[in-house]
């Protein structure tokens, strides 16, 4: 019998029925990095490979419940937050998560397939600035939706700097920000990893054509899941981006929509890795 388990991680998100997103893409990328989900579902999707086409919110009720019940049941090395879809989720979320302060907390809570990049509702994006993001060890963030967050806190007209805007969610009490998707050198796209005083280490990586759904998923369930194996954030980053990167190089189309990460490309024979 196996007396150590694998490291689990408690999941929030979207179920996707592509398994591009959300929950479903998490299993995939925590068991090929030898971890084990468990997942709250936050909304389920009408989706197929090109685009969500609806979002059906679970109730706040059930969705706390079973997070508590699994929590009161086992103990997690890690918790990643995906896409929520209410400020009421998001404030159930923080109340939970604020009991297991110890544990890792990457926070991705932003998906740029669902409409509006699932930013639409202001409110909801405050709430996750306020109460989510103080708790976070990694908030996640591309470049626009840094913006659309500063939004939150800059005066109407007023124009701020990238670092400006990462130093205000730190000061908070965040971690560390990863920003995403910023101008690499040459033609490459960087993401770039900041704490309290300023960038940490920037990663560049070639740009791949795509176009593609599921790639910021990918990354941070990566990154989640090498945390909880207990690499620290700086370590874990080049490895999740690599990871990431060569998810998208074997991606697959499954329909007539975008090309979806192969998360099991590292299963496949050497020649199928070229």
């Amino acid at each position: 019998m196996q007396n150590q388990p694998s490291p689990l991680i408690l999941t929030f998100g979207v179920s996707d029925p592509v398994g591009a997103l959300g929950v479903q893409a998490d299993l995939a990328t925590f068991a090929v990095h030898g971890c084990h989900a468990l997942t709250v579902t936050t909304a389920l999707l009408v989706a197929d490979s090109a685009r969500v086409e609806d979002l059906h919110e679970i109730d706040v009720g059930w969705m706390a419940d079973q997070a508590r019940v699994v929590l009161e049941d086992m103990p997690v090395a890690a918790v990643k937050i995906g896409a929520i879809a209410s400020i009421e989720q998001a404030a159930a979320i923080a109340e939970i998560v604020s009991d297991y302060a110890e544990v890792p907390l990457i926070v991705d809570p932003f998906l740029s397939s669902l409409p509006d990049a699932g930013m639409s509702d202001e409110d909801t994006v405050l709430a996750i600035r306020q109460i989510l993001a103080p708790q976070a060890t990694v908030l996640m963030l591309s470049q626009s939706e840094l913006g659309r967050m500063a939004e939150t806190w800059r005066e109407p007209g007023v124009e701020s700097s990238l670092e400006a805007d990462v130093a205000e969610l730190t000061a908070r009490g965040c971690q560390y920000v990863l920003v995403t998707c910023t101008q690499g050198s040459a033609n490459n796209r960087a993401n770039t990893l900041f704490d309290r005083d300023g960038a940490v280490v920037t990663i560049d990586w070639q740009h791949l054509p795509g176009p593609f759904v599921g790639a910021g998923t990918t990354l941070s369930g990566a990154l989640a899941a090498l945390m909880a194996q207990g690499m620290d954030v700086t370590d874990a980053l080049p490895a999740a981006q690599e990871y990431t990167y060569g998810a998208l190089r074997h991606a697959q189309r499954f329909g007539m929509g975008k090309f979806v990460p192969n998360r099991f490309y590292r299963a496949l024979p050497s020649k199928g890795r070229q």
